[in-house]
């Protein structure tokens, strides 16, 4: 069988109900042994870090990844680094968020921690998909490397910033939003030359807007039933929803197994 090269987004995707209550359906976890024993090649394609994205990665057997919106890259198991935001626009995005009295927090490192200057971020969030660190003084001028930054406040605020002209965004949660690469198709492209693999030869799968950078005319996209409009209008095959055996019925119609 020709050998492909798949890549699967995470929440919505591989992983049905939600970041708070969401699970791997039985289907999905058949489906990846399958693929496996086909002798495809598989990696996960997220927004998440590498630290956050690393335990399901575990959980389902994957050696292989484009994490952190497509800055991130792991290879059999490996980590081969992860490429920093441009620290002069974040520094001006904390400005302008300080001029107008928004909350804000920053992703330093590799981890499943936020750090904030103030408890005002977690006050106004009481968020738990991260974990948020309290450090006074908090500068994005001292930090060597920002992965990652969080604004508090709600839609459409965001599009008033005129610091974000120059960053990627997202919007996931209702009282925040994230400031994080979108630029899955950079991370598969890394991959696929790493492997010296034909582009042709890749397929994704995805959910939600920020999917949208991965959905290339290099491959072929799979849009779940649960999509967003926009990624279903750029999808070469659409699928059932997530809960429905969506990643098993697009794997088998595409005859991958």
């Amino acid at each position: 069988m020709r050998k492909r090269y798949l890549f699967f987004d995470i929440d919505g995707t591989l992983i049905a109900g939600g970041y708070a209550s969401g699970y791997v359906p039985d289907s999905a976890k058949e489906a990846l042994k399958l693929l496996k024993r086909q002798g495809h090649f598989l990696a996960i394609a997220t927004g998440r870090s590498n630290a956050m994205a690393r335990p399901i990665m575990e959980e389902l057997g994957f050696v292989n990844m484009v994490s952190d919106g497509g800055y991130g890259i792991t290879i059999d198991n490996r980590l081969l680094g992860i490429k920093p935001l441009p620290k002069e626009h974040i520094v001006a995005l904390v400005r302008e968020c300080e001029e107008r009295d928004l909350p804000w927090g920053l992703q330093v490192d590799d981890s499943d921690t936020r750090l904030v200057p103030d408890e005002r971020f977690y006050e106004a969030t009481h968020d738990i998909y991260q974990k948020t660190k309290v450090v006074p003084g908090l500068r994005p001028e001292n930090e060597d490397v920002i992965y990652k930054a969080f604004v508090a406040c709600e839609a459409p605020v965001e599009h008033s910033i005129q610091a974000l002209k120059n960053l990627p965004w997202c919007r996931y949660q209702k009282e925040y939003f994230f400031i994080e690469p979108t630029y899955k198709a950079e991370g598969i492209r890394a991959v696929l030359d790493h492997f010296g693999a034909d582009r042709r030869d890749a397929i994704v799968f995805g959910d939600s807007e920020n999917d949208l950078s991965m959905f290339m005319d290099e491959w072929t996209k799979v849009a779940m039933g649960n999509a967003v409009q926009a990624l279903k209008d750029r999808a070469d095959y659409i699928t059932t929803d997530a809960d429905r055996d969506g990643i098993y019925n697009a794997c088998a119609a595409l005859g991958l197994f």
